[in-house]
């Protein structure tokens, strides 16, 4: 369900809650889906429940899953991600580094549009 890179600079929280989001968006995680439990998914992935656990606040906080006392975390029914400024203005920032190395590589606006589709479609 998730594959983590313990080597990698990205946060384990970070990649719990993109392989979630990825999951959602391929369809292989539905509206009213269970997820594993804190504790189950941090027994999977050989991780502290305290990340995972910050990667579920993450997403619920996002909208993406819900937790009901009792019974479990689940796929929210409307799982959209909201965009807010915030959010926008960051991913912006973390954007621009890679445009400007295609850019270095000769990359058009052009190429750098059918590069981006290329990768969105692959989502």
């Amino acid at each position: 369900m998730i594959n983590l890179e313990f080597k990698g600079n990205k946060p384990i929280y970070e990649q719990i809650i993109e392989g979630i989001k990825l999951n959602v968006m391929r369809r292989y995680l539905k509206p009213g889906d269970a997820i594993p439990s804190v504790r189950k998914l941090a027994l999977d992935l050989k991780i502290t429940p305290g990340t995972v656990a910050k990667a579920y606040q993450e997403l619920e906080r996002q909208g993406v899953i819900e937790t009901i006392r009792g019974k479990g975390t689940f796929i929210a029914e409307k799982p959209l991600i909201k965009a807010d400024e915030e959010r926008l203005d960051a991913v912006r920032q973390k954007l621009k580094s890679p445009i400007m190395e295609l850019k270095m590589m000769g990359y058009d606006k052009k190429l750098l549009k059918e590069f981006v589709s290329s990768i969105y479609d692959e989502l």
